[in-house]
This record gives structure tokens, C-alpha cells and sequence, in this order.
């Protein structure tokens, strides 16, 4: 008989999955596209807005948005059984900066060629704020084309890949989250985290098999230091754990 999953994961299933069933609506506010468009008009749009509070919430947050409702890991979730193959995060999460430091740079170019921001336009690029329905400037299957790309390219890399092969290699949200969580940890505030206590654990590994992010948990458990760039705080690890060795907190310590 096939065991159910803890509550608390199939709440973070549902979660993240309606978030990508509703990415139709929501693609702009995510688009690395729609915030060039706008930065070369001198305009603040709705995902300029949402990387923002991406990364205020990762000060407090860490990457908790990542783990309970990003699209994107919607996206590859769904596909897990398809391949639940860890991916080997050491050799490819690199990409996603040498993606991310180039689009920074241009966004900032765009934006002081235009003379800085000098308006609001939250709803750029959509139709009554449905991200698919188009607008004047970009057709309906322009916005289709963009959504299928996008689906196919997240889809695609978990499929052949790995568990979430898209948040280590092509992810543009990431990087504004992971430089947060670094800037929490520097200054040391209290802030969402996993400890852990590696007396407790039993070294049954089941922490590490099941880690949508591939990382090497138990390992980690056993220095007691949970802290990782690429944790995404879902959860999985601590109601994975019979003996209760990681457990969620709310402090300044790693």
C-alpha cells in the first residue's frame, strides 16, 4: 500500500501546484522579459515589484517562496515521478548566475539609458492582468509561444535531468533570494531556518533521498549547520525524519 504523505507536504503539494495551474494568470509578474521591456521605458512593472519582494521576504524568509509557491517548482514537482533522479547541484548551479549577472547588468543599463523609472505600470504586456490574454504591443500567440517556452524549458530539464534541474540552472528568480538569505546571515537577524541535532539522528538517509533540491542532508545534519544557498525550506527533510533531528525555527543562528 502506498504511503500517504505528511500533512504538512501534501498542504506544500497543493500549494505549489495550484501556483502553477494559475501561472497562465501570474507569467508576468515572473517574466524575465516583461521587466526589460519596462526597464527600457523607464517603467516600475509588476515583476520588478515581485523580484523585490522576493528578495525582502528572503531576509525573514530565506527561501521558503522557492519550497512552497514558485510556479516554476510547481512545475517540476509534477514531473518528479517521471524522473526522482538527484541532480549533481555542485556542478551546475553556477549557470543560473552566469544567467542572472548579465540580465542584472542589462536591466540596470536599460534603466539609467532611460533616464531612470518614471512610472507605473503593474499590468505591462497583459490584457485585463491575464499574462496569456496578450496586449496591443504583443499578440496572443506572442504570450502563448512565451508560456509553452517557459513550461518546456523547466519541464524538460527536470524530466531529463533531475528534481528541480531548472532551480539550479535557469532559474532568474533564485539568485535575488539566495543574495537575501546571505545578506540575513551576515547580519545575523532572526529569520526562518532548519536546525538540527545529529544526536537524534539515526542515519537512515531518508532526509537526503527525499530532498527535492538534492542536497546532501544527512551530511549536513551531522555538522549541525543547515544553512545552504540552495535549501528552499519545503520541509520535506524535517517530516521525513522519525527521529525528529531537523525541526523548524525562527532565529538568528545557523
Amino acid at each position: 500500500m502506498h504511503r500517504q504523505l505528511p500533512t504538512r507536504q501534501r498542504i506544500r503539494k497543493a500549494l505549489i501546484i495550484i501556483t502553477f495551474l494559475s501561472f497562465p494568470i501570474t507569467m508576468n509578474f515572473f517574466s524575465p522579459y516583461v521587466i526589460v521591456d519596462a526597464s527600457s521605458q523607464g517603467i516600475v512593472n509588476g515583476s520588478l515589484v515581485m523580484f523585490g519582494l522576493m528578495f525582502c521576504a528572503s531576509l525573514f524568509l530565506g527561501r521558503a517562496w522557492c519550497g512552497w509557491v514558485c510556479p516554476a517548482g510547481g512545475m517540476q514537482e509534477i514531473v518528479e515521478p517521471v524522473n526522482n533522479q538527484p541532480v549533481n547541484a555542485k556542478k551546475i548551479d553556477w549557470i543560473k548566475w552566469s544567467i542572472w549577472i548579465p540580465w542584472v547588468s542589462l536591466l540596470v543599463g536599460l534603466v539609467i539609458r532611460a533616464g531612470g523609472y518614471h512610472s507605473v505600470d503593474l499590468l505591462l504586456d497583459t490584457q485585463n492582468g491575464i499574462s496569456v490574454a496578450g496586449s496591443l504591443e504583443r499578440p496572443i500567440f506572442i504570450a502563448y509561444i512565451i508560456y509553452y517556452l517557459v513550461i518546456a524549458l523547466f519541464l524538460g530539464l527536470a524530466i531529463f535531468a533531475g528534481r528541480r534541474a531548472g532551480c539550479h540552472t535557469i532559474c532568474w528568480m533564485a539568485p535575488f533570494m539566495i543574495l537575501g538569505r546571505w545578506l540575513r546571515n551576515r547580519f545575523a537577524w532572526p529569520s526562518l531556518r532548519l536546525v538540527a541535532n545529529s544526536a537524534e539522528c539515526a542515519d537512515c538517509k531518508k532526509c537526503a533521498t527525499g530532498c527535492p533540491m538534492s542536497l546532501d542532508v544527512n551530511a549536513i545534519v551531522q555538522i549541525e549547520n543547515m544553512e545552504r544557498a540552495e535549501c528552499i525550506l519545503c520541509g520535506t527533510c524535517v517530516d521525513n525524519c522519525s527521529k525528529q533531528a531537523i525541526r523548524y525555527a525562527f532565529s538568528a543562528g545557523k
